[in-house]
C-alpha cells in the first residue's frame, strides 16, 4: 500500500530534516515542518513545495500534542513521521553534568516518545503507516566524549526496535537511519571549533569527521533523503526495526 498523505518532520528547519522534508514534498505528499527555531523554520518552509510549519519543542510533552493537533487539523490525519530532532554536546564524560544528560535525553528520546504519543492513534487506523526516527552511528558504537549523546542514541535505537515488535502485527513500521558524520551546520560548526582552538588548516579539521569513512567524505543529507523515500514506499514494507546505515562502510 503506497504512503500518501500528511508527513510530518520534526527537525525540519535545517541539514537532514529539510532534505528529507523536500524530497517527501517533491513525491506529492503534503508535509509540516516541525523545529524550536520559528524564523529558521518559516524560511525552510518557503522552500519545500506548499509545506506548512509549526513551531515546536519536542522536548515538552504538551508543545509536541499540541503541535501535532494543529497538523493534523490543518493537512489531515499523519500517515509518515520523520523525526530528525536531536542536540549533540562535546565533552568528556567527567565534564559532562546533569544538564547536558538531561537536554540530550529530553530531546534525542523524550522527542520521539512524545512524537509516537501523538501520532500512534491517528495513525492505526491509516492504510498504512511509517515512523521512522534519524539516530546516528553512534546508535551502534561508541565515540569518545560524547558519552550522553552515544547513551541517547543507543536509547533511541531501543525504542525504535521495541516499537516494532509491538507494532508488527500492524500497517505500520519503525525503523531508525544511522548517518555518519554528515555534512550539517553542526559538522561545520564543529570544523570552524577545531580551527579556532587547535590552529590546523579546515582541511585536516575536516579529516576528523571524514576519515571514519571508508569512502574519505562527508554524507549528504540527501543521502538521507534518498532513504527515507525507500522506507516509505511499497517496497520497504517489510521492513521495520530496523538500523540503516549511511555511512559510507563505516559500520558493516
Amino acid at each position: 500500500m503506497t504512503i500518501a498523505g500528511h508527513a510530518v518532520v520534526l527537525g525540519g528547519g535545517s541539514g537532514i530534516g529539510l532534505a528529507i522534508a523536500g524530497s517527501v514534498a517533491r513525491s506529492g505528499r503534503s508535509v509540516t515542518l516541525m523545529g524550536r527555531d520559528g524564523p529558521r523554520l518559516a524560511a525552510a518552509a518557503r522552500g519545500v513545495p506548499g509545506a506548512r510549519d509549526i513551531v515546536c519543542d519536542v522536548s515538552d510533552e504538551a508543545a509536541v500534542r499540541a503541535a501535532f493537533a494543529a497538523a493534523s487539523a490543518a493537512s489531515g490525519p499523519i500517515a509518515i513521521l520523520v523525526n530528525c530532532a536531536g542536540i549533540v554536546r562535546s565533552a568528556s564524560f567527567e565534564k559532562t553534568d546533569d544538564s547536558d544528560w538531561d537536554a540530550m535525553w529530553r530531546t534525542n528520546v523524550l522527542g520521539a516518545v512524545y512524537a509516537t504519543r501523538a501520532v500512534l492513534p491517528e495513525m492505526r487506523p491509516l492504510p498504512a503507516g511509517r515512523i521512522i526516527h534519524v539516530a546516528s552511528t553512534a546508535a551502534l558504537k561508541a565515540y569518545a566524549y560524547v558519552s550522553a549523546y552515544t547513551a541517547s542514541k543507543h536509547a533511541l535505537l531501543g525504542l525504535t526496535r521495541a516499537l516494532a515488535l509491538e507494532l508488527a502485527r500492524t500497517r505500520i513500521t519503525v525503523n531508525a537511519l544511522c548517518p555518519g558524520y554528515t555534512d550539517t551546520g553542526i559538522v561545520r560548526d564543529a570544523v570552524a571549533t577545531i580551527v579556532a582552538k587547535t590552529g590546523r588548516s579546515e582541511a585536516a579539521a575536516l579529516a576528523t569527521f571524514t576519515d571514519s569513512n571508508p569512502q574519505g567524505r562527508l554524507i549528504a543529507p540527501d543521502h538521507l533523503a534518498g532513504a527515507v523515500q525507500w522506507l516509505i514506499s511499497d517496497a520497504a514494507q517489510a521492513v521495520t526495526g530496523q538500523a540503516l546505515v549511511v555511512a559510507g562502510g563505516e559500520i558493516m
